[in-house]
């Protein structure tokens, strides 16, 4: 990943296109309702508006069974600064961003592919 460690399918991680590694995020899934807590730790290419990949983990928590892209709210907590310091809020203008969601294999029970491998 990214931030120098390995990837875990069962960790509460995300990729993003323009959030900051280190970013705390609240996602929420806009057609259930569910709302899963991420840590951006991974990039990904920003293409067709998606601006995260989220682990199989978080996916399962917020009610998607198959890949796609999926609407979503997307709010900053805590993005790290270029100084050192952190900002804390939604400040990013992201909310209401699609992300892109990995769902898991049926067969295995696992995540397909995941934020980064």
């Amino acid at each position: 990943m990214a931030d120098g460690g390995r990837f875990d399918p069962d960790d509460t991680v995300a990729a993003s296109s323009t959030l900051p590694l280190g970013t705390t995020a609240r996602v929420t899934n806009l057609r259930n309702g569910q709302t899963a807590m991420v840590r951006v730790r991974d990039r990904i290419a920003g293409t067709n508006g998606r601006i995260l990949n989220v682990s199989p983990k978080v996916a399962e928590v917020l009610g998607i069974r198959r890949g796609g892209v999926f609407p979503v709210t997307v709010a900053p907590l805590a993005v790290p600064q270029a100084d050192g310091g952190v900002r804390l809020g939604a400040g990013t203008g992201l909310a209401g961003q699609r992300a892109y969601v990995t769902g898991r294999d049926r067969t295995t029970g696992r995540g397909g592919s995941g934020a980064s491998q």
